[in-house]
């Protein structure tokens, strides 16, 4: 298999876990943090670069001290979202999971950046603006949405005060084109260009054995369409996250779970009804989702001699036509597989491997195989079978960073990150594989 460098610049190029190939597979959308995990947030520039030939524009440089990153980009037209941190930041504000938000830039006008979630930190909130940070956006197939995980400011510096809930990881979700205005009350609100909710049902004390979950993260849109129902009529739009629930024995463990969202609208997604409370929360609650939204549980290993969702850090995938979500388990004698469930349940292992996947994953466009890094090599696995093959050899090179694995929009490639030692130091750069027919 051809295996290619692409960038050498003597900085760091990180990879989001997916979400990170332009529609038409030309270009590669990245950002600069210094470190190899991206751990430590200090890029400053969200770049990308021609794959054909190396070419590098800046889309995005960050101004007033913000630093940027964590970039992924539209399966369907120019825009580019990333996390931006807090511009003049203090000791006070800071980033931080609850201090930081999304932004869109399009490639044809690089470095003039679009508002994505608003937020409104004074009572009475604004409904479809949040009180925190938002992270690692993803367009749904359509373009329409963005997905996000979420953390709140309010009860974040309220941690411990008496009649408060705690300051949870929540799943949300942006409607675009839908401006969301705030007072100018606090100097940290800021409007919006989309409207934004939650959309994860949270409980500080999940009963033990419960379907309760104090968080919520790792999410992942459910096919390019959605998923067939039991009853054969289409669910539009849905996520899978993993949750964090209790077991019998009081363990806590992450499963699969998926929220079915209401029948979409243009302009608000069917996002924009309250339910069991206010869409923006109250000073010492949680915001709340909105009517329609249907939290299930998928997976139950609480038996499992390995329970719950294990192995690297990884975000749920599903296959294009919805009807497998993949994500990583150990097996009975601790080894790290693939494994699958449908949205209507039934979970089954994919791989039956002896060395674990090292890395997160991503489906190829026609479903019929996922990318992930195994042994030390970029491999590919038979959705069918689960049979591996292997794109880049077992070398002494550094192996593939865990972060990402991602094919290319027509499945012919798969972009992966390594680390390379030049005479300015060792850094993080992009590479490609090509994959067989």
């Amino acid at each position: 298999m051809t295996e290619r460098q692409i960038t050498c610049a003597p900085h760091g190029h990180l990879l989001t876990n997916a979400g990170v190939w332009t529609a038409d597979g030309e270009w590669l959308v990245y950002d600069i943090r210094s470190d190899a995990a991206g751990a430590r947030f200090d890029g400053t520039r969200i770049e990308w670069v021609e794959v054909a030939t190396g070419r590098v524009e800046v889309l995005y440089e960050s101004v007033e001290g913000a630093c940027c990153g964590v970039v992924t980009v539209s399966p369907v037209d120019d825009r580019v979202v990333f996390i931006l941190g807090p511009e003049h930041p203090t000791a006070e504000w800071c980033y931080g999971p609850a201090r930081r938000r999304g932004v869109i830039v399009r490639s044809g006008a690089p470095g003039v950046i679009e508002p994505l979630d608003a937020r409104d930190l004074v009572p009475p909130f604004t409904p479809g603006a949040l009180r925190g940070g938002t992270h690692v956006h993803q367009f749904s197939p359509d373009g329409r949405l963005v997905s996000f995980t979420y953390e709140d400011a309010l009860l974040d510096a309220a941690a411990g005060a008496a009649g408060h809930q705690r300051n949870l990881r929540a799943v949300g979700v942006s409607v675009c084109g839908r401006q969301v205005s705030v007072p100018r009350s606090h100097p940290r609100n800021h409007n919006g260009g989309a409207w934004s909710v939650l959309v994860t049902d949270l409980d500080d004390e999940p009963l033990c054995g419960s379907d309760a979950i104090s968080r919520a993260c790792e999410e992942a849109w459910i096919g390019a369409a959605g998923y067939r129902r039991a009853d054969g009529s289409r669910q539009q739009r849905a996520l899978a996250f993993q949750g964090t629930v209790v077991t019998p024995d009081g363990e806590a463990i992450s499963e699969v779970f998926v929220v079915d969202l209401p029948g979409a609208d243009e302009q608000t997604g069917g996002l924009d009804i309250p339910a069991s409370g206010p869409l923006a929360g109250t000073p010492k609650t949680r915001p709340r989702p909105p009517a329609g939204v249907v939290q299930r549980r998928l997976t139950f290993t609480a038996g499992a001699i390995h329970p719950g969702i294990q192995g690297p850090r990884h975000w749920l995938r599903s296959s294009p036509d919805g009807e497998r979500i993949a994500y990583l388990a150990r097996d009975e004698i601790g080894v790290v597989q693939l494994f699958t469930v449908s949205p209507r349940g039934a979970p089954r292992p994919l791989t039956r491997l002896h060395a674990s996947v090292e890395s997160a994953f991503t489906w190829s466009p026609a479903g019929d195989r996922l990318a992930c890094v195994i042994d030390g090599s970029v491999c590919l696995v038979d959705a069918r079978d689960g049979e591996i093959s292997r794109l880049t050899a077992h070398s002494g090179e550094p192996a593939p960073r865990p972060e990402a694995c991602v094919f290319s929009p027509d499945g012919r490639r798969v972009a992966y990150v390594r680390r390379v030692g030049s005479p300015a130091g060792e850094f993080n750069q992009l590479f490609t594989v090509d994959v067989p027919n």
